[in-house]
């Protein structure tokens, strides 16, 4: 397993995740202080909208509008060109528990995970993906899920999403209208992986972020499909939970690194961080011909 340093990029936040490279910028939601955020070159953060319902998984139109989860209603907002928001779509009644990460095609799909149980107080029981057309429309995917986390187009325009605590990347076919189908197992990975945040590179790798570990396991993983783990960003005493290529030519990876215990985490409390490392590959480009999505 090849190693990577990392340095430091921005810090001063709560709880850091879903990580996006978009028009020449970082971006991430902060949990905690309930804000949507960019960053400039040297790492200052400018806030792009607060969403009461706490902010999740990003993703963009192709009308230059913004998308997050709101998880607490399991909703997905829409943040305007002029910074307004209002409800896109609700996906309440797929979800169950809190809303989570999302993917957005450039033909404007997306796909909204979700808890899928009362984290803390209830065993992970499956859930099902929210597939949201251009049009708003909310359909239920077929196939079931356990904490479905980050997601990713592979070069063969395979939807990919990290089940966190099933230990696993999946994989399903995007069918032209943009509905998901096949549900199968990309990549297995051991009981001490629990995969968060994923970003894809050009070889058609994918990193995520080893969350909740925090011993010897803790860091960004790369896996190939079928299961091998090729590289590792080692992090010490941080939940690693999402990951982004970005940069000039993607070539630099960005991770979000939250100072956190379940404990402090249950009660808000956390110090966020982004990092950044040179692995030696480069991201793969958002796919503009993925099917008719």
């Amino acid at each position: 397993m090849k190693p990577h340093d990392l340095t430091r990029f921005a810090s001063g936040h709560q709880f850091l995740e879903a990580l996006r490279w978009h028009a020449g910028a970082l971006w991430a939601s902060d949990f905690f202080s309930k804000e949507v955020l960019t960053f400039s070159a040297d790492g200052t953060a400018n806030v792009v909208a607060e969403i009461p319902g706490a902010p999740g998984g990003l993703g963009f139109l192709p009308d230059g509008s913004v998308l997050v989860v709101s998880q607490a209603d399991a909703t997905v907002q829409r943040i305007a060109t002029d910074s307004t928001v209002s409800t896109y779509a609700d996906f309440s009644g797929i979800a169950g528990g809190l809303g989570n990460d999302m993917l957005v095609t450039p033909g404007g799909h997306a796909y909204a995970g979700n808890f899928g149980f009362a984290l803390g107080a209830e065993d992970p029981k499956p859930t099902n993906l929210a597939h949201i057309d251009p049009q708003g429309g909310v359909h239920r995917v077929d196939g079931e899920v356990v904490f479905p986390n980050g997601m990713a187009f592979d070069p063969e325009g395979v939807l990919l999403v990290a089940e966190t605590f099933l230990h696993r990347i999946s994989a399903f076919d995007v069918r032209p209208d943009g509905s998901l189908s096949g549900k199968r197992v990309w990549a297995q990975l051991g009981d001490s992986y629990h995969p968060d945040g994923i970003a894809l590179d050009s070889d058609g790798g994918v990193w995520f972020g080893n969350s909740p570990a925090l011993g010897d396991d803790c860091g960004f993983y790369r896996v190939v499909e079928g299961g091998e783990i090729t590289d590792k960003v080692p992090v010490s005493g941080a939940q690693s939970t999402a990951c982004a290529f970005g940069g000039e030519n993607l070539g630099t990876l960005y991770m979000s690194l939250n100072y956190t215990t379940p404990e402090d985490y249950s009660e808000g409390r956390s110090s966020g961080v982004i990092a950044t490392a040179d692995v030696g590959r480069v991201g793969a480009p958002a796919r503009s011909g993925v099917a008719a999505v």
